[in-house]
């Protein structure tokens, strides 16, 4: 008797043992919801239930509503099978997914009912075709402007830099008359005295001579820049002119600043004109020309004709005078020019 009890402990102690291999977890008891934490809950749903949406908020919920059900298929839901048309449809061999009529027809036909469109607004029907057309027309009217407004830039910009061109072949051709009428004045360029003193002559004088015919040179030019103006050809006078005027307004500044600047010097009664030189208190004096505070209607009447014109005047003048091209750059033995192509720039492309 005793050792069936033994027996028996052992069982239930064996039985009592978890079993780990077999154990299985249930699910956790919900935990209890305080009385507080239930007045928490119910204040905050009942918040959101009472706030009231915002129109922008009502419309999109109305506009994500209506694409939802928009994105659905006519054919496909409970009530169109009932409906009395789709069984009519049905009857004559409809099926959703597949059009009626022949073969070729129905490669072209639609699938799908017209879905209705959703006017939002309050404006009357055709109202958006209107707005489209008046909104296509005034994008054509403004690419039409931008167009006309690149073309007009280009023609500008064209015609800008034509002008410019011009003008630097005008300034060249002043440059080549007064070049011209120095040497007609000076009577040539001073090579005749080295050619005549060249046969006895040896490098010492021919040198003398060329520093003399420079300083010639840079005498005539000076006498020629200080005559009056209106003895200077119309055509290159306003170089001229404009050299005169720079050159005034350059030395009036240079006179301006010297006397803001100028410091007490000390003059000795006892200097003769080789010291002065030898200490630099030398200067040139500036001459002006007689007539540069005159008017001159003739220069003004000639710097108002077109651009083209000017050049055409002083091309006109160096044929003429001296059987000079411009565009070929070289002088002629005679009037007849042979060989020059003609009197303008495409005449000798």
């Amino acid at each position: 008797m005793a050792s069936l009890n033994n027996n028996s402990s052992v069982v239930e102690e064996e039985e009592e043992e978890d079993d780990y291999m077999n154990m299985t977890f249930g699910e956790e008891e919900p935990k209890t919801e305080t009385s507080l934490q239930r007045r928490q809950r119910l204040k905050r749903e009942g918040e959101i239930k009472g706030r009231v949406k915002s129109k922008a908020e009502q419309a999109a919920a109305e506009r994500e509503e209506r694409e939802k059900a928009l994105s659905q298929s006519l054919l496909d839901s409970a009530r169109a099978k009932k409906s009395k048309g789709f069984a009519m449809m049905a009857k004559m061999g409809f099926q959703p997914g597949v059009a009626l009529g022949s073969a070729d027809a129905a490669a072209h036909a639609r699938l799908e009912p017209i879905r209705p469109q959703v006017k939002e607004d309050r404006g009357g029907i055709g109202l958006d075709s209107d707005r489209k057309r008046a909104l296509g027309e005034a994008a054509a009217r403004t690419e039409k402007r931008r167009k006309v407004d690149e073309t007009e830039f280009r023609d500008r910009v064209r015609r800008e830099r034509e002008q410019a061109r011009l003008e630097r072949q005008v300034y060249a051709a002043m440059k080549v008359c007064e070049r011209m009428d120095e040497e007609e004045q000076g009577g040539g360029d001073g090579n005749d005295d080295v050619k005549t003193n060249g046969s006895d002559a040896n490098q010492e004088s021919t040198s003398t001579t060329t520093t003399e015919n420079e300083k010639k040179n840079k005498k005539r030019k000076r006498t020629i820049s200080t005559r009056p103006l209106k003895s200077i050809p119309v055509v290159w006078r306003g170089l001229i002119r404009n050299r005169e005027e720079a050159e005034r307004d350059r030395r009036m500044r240079h006179d301006l600043e010297q006397s803001s600047t100028r410091l007490p010097t000390y003059v000795d009664d006892l200097e003769d004109e080789d010291d002065k030189t030898a200490l630099g208190k030398t200067a040139a004096a500036y001459v002006p020309v007689e007539d540069l505070e005159e008017e001159d209607a003739e220069l003004e009447e000639f710097n108002a004709l077109e651009v083209q014109e000017r050049l055409e005047r002083l091309v006109e003048y160096l044929r003429r005078r001296y059987n000079y091209c411009f565009w070929c750059k070289c002088a002629y033995p005679d009037d007849a020019m042979e060989g020059c192509p003609g009197l303008t720039e495409e005449d000798h492309d």
